[in-house]
């Protein structure tokens, strides 16, 4: 089964504020943010975040050796980004602040600037935009997070981020990682919620091991003793003891992925585990003491299985502790850099050091939305990497689904477009976002408030399903 990478060394982040650290001011923590995520001809470059609190202006151009950023004074605070790229100009493209909107403009370049795929002379900025200068990759983000923020997550084995929600929730899960706390994690397939799973449990120093359970793809007929074990004896081919895969996580960590999957009956069988810290083997007549760290997994809405009697309402109240929500990859594209990088270390090896990406290659990766998320992308790379015989992966080398003309990015997207197929998750998301713009009359403060989230993420979620808050307004 393909996995998400695991990840090492943080990338670069920046603070643009000379004199003001990003943990001391809300502006520099919740700020516009310009992600270096990707030079296509040195891919395995750790991407730079560079925070646009109290800047007026960047300008990107061409430098001769290495990547710089100077923050320039005198009558507006200009950012001067530099990198090594032969295709760029000197002088080739300009980002102003104009009535606190950010425009992007082409400075004369010989090569053109482009966001999204197409070529701009001015346009006004949205965020995700993916702007490309020569062959390097500038994500833009309109509510970003300083770089203190976001480098303290970083720490965590697993997963590296430049997004500075994730960073967030990354941060609450090193807090709880030694405390026995349940965790779940939300989030499609494919999205890297086993390797967080595993990261935490490295984190929790736990002695035991990490047995990982699909809860969806469990035999119907042994299911039962599958998971808890049986006695010799308990049924026909039962030749010995077996302790079941729960008790094989005995002092470490039991994850349950797709937990809402598990039968009714199971479900019963999970709450008395947990509630006893003890497990009753399949023909026997005493329980066996067991010691465990849970944490589980799932794409589906256990809260409304809850309420319609498909899930237990006892044992989701056991299960809930810290609940993190994993973004898909589409909403993620900061952090496509340090994804393209790990994984082609992990397919490559020392070989990686000699990939380098054609700029229409580069750009698909960009633009694609990823429907199952990093799984694909480790696909990808794996089939381009095979049929790169030089080491210079094209358009022409990657899945024909990825070499198809994108569409544009989330951050791209006119509030009030058709919306796209809608997963489980993003389906009862977009229920509750309705639920509240009704409630709050279209107040986009108002309901940001409500899910704790940040306004510019329910602005996010508003583009990506379509839904236009002055529709909602009496």
């Amino acid at each position: 089964m393909l996995r998400p990478p695991m990840l090492s060394g943080p990338p670069s982040t920046e603070s643009t504020t000379a004199d003001e650290s990003p943990g001391r001011s809300a502006r520099g923590l919740h700020a516009p943010c310009l992600c270096l995520a990707l030079e296509s001809e040195r891919p395995l470059l750790p991407p730079a975040l560079h925070t646009l609190a109290q800047v007026d202006a960047v300008t990107i151009g061409r430098s001769r050796d290495d990547r710089g950023a100077e923050l320039l004074g005198g009558g507006e605070r200009v950012l001067a980004l530099t990198v090594p790229d032969r295709w760029m100009s000197s002088s080739h493209a300009l980002l102003r602040r104009v009535l606190g909107r950010w425009m992007a403009l082409d400075a004369g370049s010989k090569n053109g600037t482009f966001v999204n795929g197409r070529p701009i002379t001015r346009v006004e900025l949205a965020d995700g935009d993916v702007l490309e200068v020569g062959h390097t990759f500038f994500v833009f983000r309109e509510d970003g997070r300083g770089p203190a923020q976001v480098s303290r997550a970083l720490a965590l084995p697993g997963l590296a981020t430049l997004q500075g929600e994730l960073a967030e929730q990354l941060r609450a899960l090193e807090l709880v990682a030694k405390a026995k706390v349940s965790v779940v994690l939300r989030g499609e397939s494919g999205t890297g919620k086993e390797v967080l799973a595993r990261a935490v449990h490295a984190l929790s120093l736990r002695p035991g091991p990490f047995v990982a359970i699909n809860c969806g793809a469990l035999p119907g007929a042994l299911v039962e003793s599958e998971l808890f074990g049986y006695r010799k004896g308990a049924f026909s081919g039962a030749l010995e003891d077996r302790p079941g895969l729960v008790r094989s996580a005995d002092h470490g960590t039991l994850f349950l992925d797709e937990i809402g999957d598990l039968p009714l009956p199971l479900q019963t069988s999970l709450l008395r585990v947990l509630q006893e810290s003890e497990v009753l083997p399949v023909g026997a007549t005493r329980p066996v003491a067991v010691d465990l760290r849970v944490i589980v997994a799932t794409h589906r809405d256990l809260e409304g299985m809850s309420s319609r009697g498909e899930f237990r309402h006892d044992l989701l109240a056991r299960l809930s502790g810290l609940t993190v929500e994993v973004p898909p990859l589409r909403e993620r594209r900061e952090d496509l850099g340090l994804l393209v990088a790990a994984l082609l270390k992990r397919l490559l090896g020392e070989g990686a050091a000699s990939v380098a990406f054609g700029l229409p290659a580069a750009r698909a990766l960009l633009l694609h939305p990823w429907p199952l998320n990093v799984r694909e992308l480790e696909k990808a790379l794996g089939v381009a990497a095979a049929l790169a015989e030089n080491g210079r992966i094209e358009l022409a080398h990657l899945p024909a689904s990825i070499r198809a003309p994108p569409s544009p990015p989330q951050g791209a997207a006119a509030v009030g477009a058709p919306p796209r197929p809608l997963s489980p998750g993003d389906a009862v998301r977009r229920d509750e976002i309705v639920e509240l713009l009704r409630a709050h009359q279209g107040n986009v403060t108002a309901v940001a408030r409500a899910m704790g989230k940040a306004r510019v993420q329910v602005q996010r979620w508003l583009k990506r399903f379509g839904l236009d808050p002055g529709g909602f307004r009496t």
